[in-house]
């Protein structure tokens, strides 16, 4: 169903959607990231969207995303901590952000970009916590660029099998993910081998 009002958001106002839906992602627009992105994959590999701009308002989607969170930690973390912290599943993924703070810094944002619902936390912790928005962008921006670009090239191999993936993705998380990156590495060398046999035998056929 959410991927289906995901389409047909994108057909009503093409690529803008990729960037407004991930953004409304925040306010709890029932379609996870990972299939908005891989759908931008998909939709760009089948010819219906152009990759440079879909991958450009995807990517500027997530950035936008972790931005607004940062700026909400930063200009009014303080009034909102006690309130956040008094709902159960939010005070529970907030405590669980901070305990990714403490532990790796800076590069617990790139760690949660991979986590749902961390990715929207994370950011507003940093905020929270007083981080420098240069040293935020330090961290958030490189790592949403790997991570968005790893979702849309992913999304263009998979095709219609998108739903599916994703739903597998945002259910299961990294294991999925280096399942299908190590099944991807694989396809790759296996058509390398190929087309090296192809062209070491190229040469004996034209002899013949």
């Amino acid at each position: 169903m959410a991927y289906e009002l995901l389409l047909d958001i994108i057909e009503q106002i093409g690529y803008a959607a990729l960037f407004l839906v991930l953004c409304l992602g925040l306010i709890g627009l029932p379609i996870p990231n990972e299939a908005v992105v891989m759908t931008g994959g998909a939709l760009s590999a089948a010819g219906t969207l152009s990759p440079v701009p879909a991958f450009i308002m995807t990517f500027l989607g997530i950035c936008s995303a972790m931005t607004f969170g940062y700026s909400i930690g930063r200009f009014a973390g303080a009034k909102l901590s006690n309130w956040f912290r008094s709902k159960k599943n939010i005070g529970r993924f907030l405590s669980r952000s901070e305990e990714l703070s403490e532990k790796y810094g800076g590069y617990a944002i790139s760690i949660s970009l991979c986590l749902p619902f961390l990715r929207h936390v994370t950011p507003y912790v940093m905020g929270l916590n007083r981080m420098k928005f240069s040293r935020f962008i330090l961290f958030a921006y490189p790592s949403a660029f790997v991570w968005t670009m790893i979702y849309f090239v992913l999304g263009s191999l998979v095709g219609n099998q998108v739903q599916q993936i994703a739903n597998l993705i945002y259910e299961y998380g990294l294991w999925v993910v280096g399942f299908l990156a190590a099944a991807a590495a694989g396809y790759v060398c296996y058509r390398i081998v190929r087309s090296k046999r192809t062209d070491k035998n190229e040469p004996v056929r034209r002899s013949l």
